[in-house]
């Protein structure tokens, strides 16, 4: 193991790992407002968003991410639209989140019974009330660990960024692969930086779903 290597080129994966993280907690957080606005769509069965919603859900989860972002990055000039490889990867990463999010949003609010909501419009309390008071709460504790699981899933994905050119962790030990012929210490800090960006976030979520069933219990 080459430490001087590891010293010399540490900055570099520091300044990757910044611009995954970011891409990735943005893409992740425009996922989740995708797959809410679906979620709602087909939860209150609203006419036209519904069957949108449907084809986009089918198109995003039944393609891989690295194809919608060569669609992206390489497809779309062709039509006259250029957008850069943050953009890309930031639209990339919400439109293939959308998807999951969307899925584990629309099963926490169907796990909350009908004879609840029945139960609470006979005591006058109004739509929004209904929301709020029973389902909301309710759903969310069944959505929350899978919505834990997507995020940590598309900040995996980000891996795949360097296809269109970005200059992520993988982009980076790519190319100092590929100058320096240095495959297990660019390997090594590639997996190290993994576990530093994503490590905290599983603990938190995992604290955070062991509160969550307390609650419930």
């Amino acid at each position: 193991m080459d430490f001087d290597f590891i010293q010399k080129f540490t900055p570099m994966y520091v300044e990757a790992a910044k611009l995954t993280l970011i891409i990735g907690l943005i893409g992740t957080v425009l996922a989740a407002a995708v797959g809410l606005l679906c979620a709602l769509s087909k939860y209150f069965r609203i006419p036209v968003a519904r069957q949108i919603a449907s084809v986009y859900i089918e198109l995003s989860r039944n393609t891989p991410l690295i194809v919608q972002l060569f669609f992206l990055y390489f497809g779309l000039p062709k039509v006259g639209v250029r957008l850069s490889s943050e953009a890309c990867g930031i639209i990339g990463l919400a439109f293939l989140g959308g998807s999951y999010m969307a899925e584990s949003i629309l099963s926490g609010l169907k796990s909350v019974k009908k004879i609840q909501i029945e139960s609470a419009e006979s005591l006058g309390m109004k739509r929004g009330q209904v929301m709020r008071y029973i389902v909301i709460p309710q759903a969310t504790t069944v959505s929350v660990p899978s919505i834990c699981a997507n995020v940590i899933f598309l900040l995996k994905e980000t891996s795949v960024f360097s296809a269109v050119s970005l200059a992520d962790l993988m982009y980076v030990a790519k190319d100092l692969i590929g100058m320096y012929y240095s495959t297990t210490e660019a390997l090594v800090m590639l997996v190290v930086a993994y576990l530093i960006i994503i490590l905290p976030i599983s603990i938190l979520f995992s604290v955070l779903e062991r509160r969550l069933k307390r609650a419930r219990n």
